[in-house]
């Protein structure tokens, strides 16, 4: 007997389910208005109609624009793309494990590749997670760079950046994590991200300080930035790569293993990042790391939730927006 679906468990239920409008409509209602009054999104009144012809509500309050579609107040608003394929995608970049180029998106749902890869942008937007106070317990920090190697640069480039295969982190992002370890029964590590400038003593410090609980076991490489962090109030476990990996639980191969997925997303996937958009990149891989125990279902409901009062604009994106002068 055919299952009735009423919430996509598969991708292949999603497409199905989510290629009607209605389906959409009550998904992303149930999502906004969890006690099925419908809100006015600039006043909050719920004294509205809805006008089905145009699929949108009217608010009865005195102010402009009374007139409003689910869209508004959420990362879908102002788009011109329906519903139908807002969804789909949203779900493909919460559960691919590698991530969907915007080529491979804008061929799945019939758009330009600009289009696609403005949708990815505004998505990843979503899946930005508030910190949710300290790390504490075992947490494992390290860096790594992410660009591109020198050694595949063109000759004239690199003697335009100044860049010698001998120098290769030049040109290159520094990023720094924390994560968190959990035991098996208390659910998966979590991890955090942060750009950072440099790898200087006072910039690793100060993203230490503000993102992990005084006391915490910290285990870092030998790196000695991190040569302070004893007195810091920190239980520092440092382990030396140039002789090991591992010294029983003094590692820091948790976090390896997220730079291995983040870099194999990159490099397979996204092929090229402009730095200034690799936190967006680096938001949608910690996303997907840190709700990996969760069903394709789970993810999709928890990055939904993060569209509404969340707003980017192409010109924010691209940095075309002129500044305000008073």
């Amino acid at each position: 007997m055919k299952r009735e679906v009423t919430a996509p468990e598969t991708l292949q239920e999603a497409i199905v389910f989510f290629s009607d409008y209605t389906n959409c409509h009550r998904t992303v209602i149930a999502m906004r208005w969890p006690d099925g009054v419908v809100r006015c999104p600039t006043c909050g009144s719920d004294h509205v109609s809805y006008l089905e012809t145009q699929r949108r509500w009217k608010c009865y309050a005195k102010h402009v624009k009374p007139q409003f579609s689910l869209k508004v107040g959420t990362l879908f608003e102002d788009s011109p793309l329906s519903l139908e394929k807002w969804l789909p995608a949203l779900w493909l970049v919460t559960n691919c494990k590698n991530g969907i180029s915007s080529y491979e998106l804008a061929k799945a749902l019939g758009v330009t590749q600009a289009t696609a890869w403005f949708m990815l942008s505004r998505l990843r937007l979503a899946l930005q997670s508030a910190n949710g106070g300290k790390l504490d317990g075992h947490v494992e920090v390290d860096e790594t760079f992410i660009g591109g190697k020198a050694r595949n640069m063109h000759a004239a480039k690199r003697r335009r950046l100044g860049i010698s295969q001998s120098r290769s982190m030049i040109g290159k992002v520094a990023v720094m994590g924390l994560l968190e370890r959990h035991r098996k029964d208390e659910g998966g590590a979590q991890v955090r991200f942060k750009v950072i400038a440099n790898r200087k003593k006072h910039q690793l410090e100060s993203v230490i300080t503000e993102h992990v609980e005084s006391g915490a076991s910290l285990y870092t490489d030998a790196l000695r930035s991190y040569d302070r962090m004893s007195e810091r109030g920190y239980v520092h476990n440092v382990i030396d790569h140039a002789e090991a990996y591992a010294d029983g639980a003094v590692h820091t191969n948790g976090l390896e293993n997220f730079w291995s997925l983040l870099k194999r997303a990159i490099k397979g996937t996204y092929i090229s990042v402009e730095p200034f958009h690799l936190f967006r990149y680096l938001d949608e891989e910690a996303f997907r790391f840190n709700n990996r125990k969760g069903t394709d279902a789970m993810r999709f409901a928890l990055a939904l939730k993060g569209i509404v009062n969340k707003r980017l604009t192409y010109a924010n994106l691209t940095g075309s927006e002129l500044p305000q002068t008073c």
